[in-house]
This record gives C-alpha cells, sequence and structure tokens, in this order.
C-alpha cells in the first residue's frame, strides 16, 4: 500500500521541479513553451485593438480560448505538484496566474494583458543562460530590468485601454493609443494631449504616475550600472568550465571557483 504512495510523491517532485527550476531538457521545453504562449496571449491582446476582419478575429479568438486552456491545465497542475497546494494558492505567484485567467473565465473582465506579469516567474528561470554562456549575468540582469519596464508599460497600457475606449473610442482607439499615453504619463513628460474621461482612468494615471517616479529612476540607474559594469569584463577564460566573461579583477572563476590563469602581458619587441 505504500509503494503506490510513494511513487505518487516522487511524480509530484518531479513534477515539481521540472516546473519551477527546469531541472531537465523537458522541463526547459515547457518553461519556453510557456513563455512563448504568454507572447502570443499577449499579441492577441493587442491585434484585437486593431479592426479585424470577422474570420480573422473568429480564428484569433479560438486561439487565445486554446492558451487560455493550456494556463488553466498549467495552473491546475502547478497546484497538484505544489508541496503544500493551499500555501501555493495564495502565493504571488499564483495569486497573478488566477488572476491572469478566472476574470477571463467567467466573463468579467479581459484581463489578457495581465498574462504578460506572469513572464517574471519565466525570468525567475533565466539563469540556465547565464549557466549556458548565453548571455552572462550582467547580460541577464539588463534583459530582465528591460523586460519588467515593458512590461510594467504594458499592462498599464492594456488597462487604461479597457477603462477610456469604451467610453472615449476616438481618443483610446487602439493599443498603441493607450501605450503612447502610458510612456507618457509614467515618464511624468505629459503632454497633455490625451485625456481620460473615467474615474477608473484617472485613478490608473495617478498609478502610473507614482510608478514612474517610483520605479523607472531605480530601474534606469539599475540598467545604466550594469551596461557600465560589461564594458569592465575582460575575456580571461577559465580553463576547467571555458566561462569566458570575467570582471577585470577576478581571480576565481564565477561559475565553477577555478583559479583563472593570469591574462597574458603583450610581448615586448
Amino acid at each position: 500500500m505504500m509503494v503506490p504512495e510513494k511513487s505518487e510523491t516522487t511524480l509530484r517532485q518531479r513534477v515539481r521541479a521540472e516546473l519551477e527550476e527546469a531541472a531537465t531538457g523537458v522541463g526547459l521545453g515547457v518553461n519556453i513553451a510557456i513563455a512563448a504562449l504568454i507572447l502570443i496571449s499577449a499579441s492577441l491582446f493587442v491585434a484585437d485593438t486593431y479592426p479585424l476582419s470577422p474570420v480573422v478575429r473568429a480564428v484569433l479568438a479560438v486561439l487565445d480560448r486554446l492558451i487560455l486552456g493550456a494556463f488553466v491545465l498549467e495552473y491546475v497542475v502547478r497546484l497538484w505538484a505544489a508541496e503544500r497546494p493551499l500555501r501555493y494558492a495564495i502565493s504571488p505567484y499564483a495569486l497573478v496566474d488566477l488572476v491572469a485567467i478566472l476574470p477571463v473565465l467567467v466573463g468579467v473582465f479581459d484581463t489578457r494583458s495581465l498574462r504578460l506579469i506572469r513572464w517574471l516567474r519565466i525570468l525567475k528561470l533565466a539563469r540556465f543562460l547565464s549557466e549556458e554562456r548565453w548571455l552572462g549575468r550582467e547580460g541577464l540582469i539588463i534583459a530582465r530590468i528591460v523586460f519588467t519596464l515593458f512590461s510594467i508599460v504594458f499592462i498599464y497600457s492594456g488597462a487604461i485601454y479597457q477603462v477610456e475606449h469604451p467610453i472615449a473610442p476616438q481618443v483610446f482607439g487602439t493599443f498603441l493609443d493607450a501605450m503612447y499615453f502610458a510612456v507618457v504619463t509614467m515618464t511624468t513628460v505629459g503632454y497633455g494631449d490625451v485625456t481620460p474621461v473615467s474615474e477608473a482612468g484617472r485613478t490608473l494615471t495617478v498609478m502610473m504616475i507614482l510608478t514612474g517616479i517610483a520605479l523607472i529612476p531605480s530601474q534606469l540607474g539599475s540598467l545604466i550600472q550594469n551596461i557600465n559594469r560589461i564594458q569592465s569584463v575582460t575575456t580571461i577564460r577559465c580553463e576547467d568550465c571555458g566561462l569566458s566573461s570575467h570582471e577585470a579583477d577576478a581571480v576565481y572563476c564565477r561559475c565553477c571557483g577555478t583559479q583563472l590563469p593570469e591574462p597574458s602581458s603583450p610581448k615586448r619587441p
């Protein structure tokens, strides 16, 4: 009687490791597929704000429903594989997943723009890029900062579009109009050529301004700092693991800990 329970526990642990840590090629492939579906879903949301033929709109609606079904299945699997399902259900990542699918299922509010924030979960797995030496540590940090900023702008753009488009379609006609307003507002430029009409739109505008003041300067400062750090990286190659991106004063490899060879001095004539 104990064997099935042990087998079930082992399966749950394996599934949890694949989803949370991308422990093998299969887990990595699954997470890349999820990331691709998130981007496709966001693209479908943007496309839906533009004039489309009924046939194209119907095809996109079917595709979006299939993606939504995949997200629901992923949420159920994650909940089942969690070590403590109840504790997982109230975790920030799980709540984001639920918010991104539940309102759409019950037809209350279109939250497809919120699905992009689920990329923050995927970025948590991006350390494999560093391990494979595709981007390096600093490049990975820059990618996270850039995508975080883009995600925030995208989510605010989607929210302000859904709030203001039904009231003022001539002003917020497409997603690009909403993104223009979001960028101008969050950077506190404030041209004043586009203004929200509804109370919800004005509330979102205040949130955009506060987010821009609190987040953008720190994120841009961190971005510039990491770009400067990349410029100081030398190409000393580790003889053990092959990693070649190290800071100029590095003595040991930051990947495997092996002592680095001294940089060869230029030959004198």
